[in-house]
């Protein structure tokens, strides 16, 4: 890549953050580092069963990812940072307080982020990952983030896979034992030592002269890409939908 593309993607992924208070910047000077010695070794206690639907080949845990997009949905953030660390792949996260947060933690497990959101539209945020997939890069999407409905992706995938042509990835990480959190994604904190089904759906391919008419059929066909990916995960350990 040229010394300009290099000069732009790290333009992209290394916005100023917006200002926080003396108690949030104390915050995310230590909590990052205490979830990073955490999980890094907590992490190395997992297995992990790697599944997927007929004809697809799983990206595997260590794997340097390509000019892919990938989508999950945000209860599954835990055990996917640990999955893919050091793939070099690049998350849209926002601007708050939260996504400055989940960004300091995710970089020092070899990822990058791009700063915007991916629930209103913001094209600045789809541009800048647009950037990351023309550089050889891998884009990440919590789909269902930040604040949810909870397993409803939003459009940003499917504008970004109409832009660079990439295709989508969809998986779900479920852990046979986990602490479900009581919030808006039932987040998932594995238990030391449990198995983690990674199970991937099929790809969701979008033409680039898709008219903008049919976004909403495309954002259906990987919500169902995903959900579909979560269920057999679920089978995979004989626990009931939910």
């Amino acid at each position: 890549m040229s010394a300009t593309g290099e000069a732009k993607i790290a333009r992209v992924t290394s916005e100023a953050s917006p200002k926080f208070t003396v108690g949030q910047r104390i915050v995310l000077a230590i909590v990052p580092r205490i979830v990073w010695a955490l999980l890094s070794v907590v992490g190395r206690t997992w297995h992990f069963d790697v599944i997927g639907e007929p004809g697809v080949i799983p990206v595997r845990e260590g794997k340097k990812a390509g000019p892919e997009i990938y989508c999950f949905w945000h209860q599954c953030v835990l055990p996917c940072a640990f999955y893919f660390r050091g793939s070099g792949a690049v998350i849209l996260i926002s601007k708050s307080f939260d996504g400055e947060l989940i960004t300091r933690i995710l970089r020092m497990f070899g990822f990058d982020a791009v700063r915007g959101s991916s629930s209103r539209g913001a094209r600045e945020g789809l541009l800048g990952l647009a950037h990351i997939i023309e550089s050889g890069r891998t884009a990440i999407f919590t789909a269902d983030g930040p604040r949810g409905p909870i397993y409803q992706t939003k459009m940003g995938p499917i504008k970004l896979a109409q832009m660079t042509g990439a295709p989508i990835g969809a998986f779900h990480l479920d852990p046979r034992r986990a602490t479900i959190l009581k919030s808006w994604d039932r987040f998932l904190i594995p238990m030391p030592f449990t198995r983690i089904c990674v199970s991937w759906a099929n790809w969701t391919k979008v033409p680039t002269d898709l008219p903008p008419e049919e976004f909403e059929s495309k954002r259906c066909e990987l919500n169902a890409a995903i959900e579909r990916a979560r269920l057999r995960a679920y089978s995979r350990f004989g626990k009931v939908v939910s």
